[in-house]
């Protein structure tokens, strides 16, 4: 490039489409940090368009790679030695067939924890698989066997579900737990569990967690 054509291009007003790009920029920046940084690039271009903003999906994803945005995500945590070589307690019934009808058909169980300044707080939650919905929840500053019970306790209670019904949870020692297990066979429930360090055996609960986490808990501080 010649010297003419380096000052040319050196002081040339932007071109309409670098105008519109930084127009775009800023929507998606203010995107990000709205919804606390834990969209992706697909999630972020369909709240661009719910907001009225007109763009291509394609131009999204080069934007967010290209200035550094990325959805901040929690950290996985591998499957415990005590979760790997435990005895199985149910045959994993369920079998990854999430689909289910009619309601309260199959139920999946499971726990989380999340984290504040005073203790770690714990939550058990009773989904149906039929419309993904939590149908009750417990928590506790204890992760026991009482948590888990009062979750499927109330869950029984709001919906009152007749005999037959599937619950699906993991192996852990709250679930597995003989105050539990005759909980369910008191209310009639079959059940099923997920094979041992399988995670995907109950991918819809494990959904929720991720998404409870990384779009509320995860970017927020607790202090009680």
């Amino acid at each position: 490039m010649g010297r003419c054509g380096y000052y040319a291009w050196r002081y040339r007003a932007p071109s309409a489409r670098a105008i519109e790009y930084a127009r775009l920029l800023e929507k998606i920046r203010a995107v990000h940090v709205q919804y606390r940084q834990a969209c992706g690039s697909n999630k972020t271009w369909h709240l661009l368009r719910e907001q009225g903003e007109v763009c291509e999906r394609h131009r999204v994803a080069p934007l967010r790679r290209e200035h550094g945005i990325e959805a901040t995500r929690m950290r996985r945590f591998r499957a415990g030695y005590a979760a790997r070589n435990s005895e199985q307690a149910a045959e994993n019934v369920l079998n990854r067939q999430f689909a289910a009808e009619p309601p309260d058909a199959v139920w999946v169980a499971d726990f989380t924890f999340v984290p504040t300044r005073q203790v770690w707080l714990y939550l058990a939650i009773m989904l149906d698989l039929y419309a993904r919905k939590v149908v009750r929840w417990a928590m506790n500053a204890s992760n026991n066997r009482q948590l888990v019970c009062d979750a499927l306790n109330m869950a029984i209670a709001h919906r009152q579900p007749v005999a037959g019904l599937l619950h699906h949870s993991d192996r852990c020692n709250t679930h597995t737990s003989v105050q539990y297990l005759r909980l369910l066979e008191r209310h009639g429930m079959n059940i099923s569990m997920s094979r041992i360090g399988n995670r995907r055996d109950n991918a819809v609960a494990e959904s929720f967690f991720a998404n409870l986490k990384n779009e509320l808990t995860f970017h927020h501080d607790f202090r009680t």
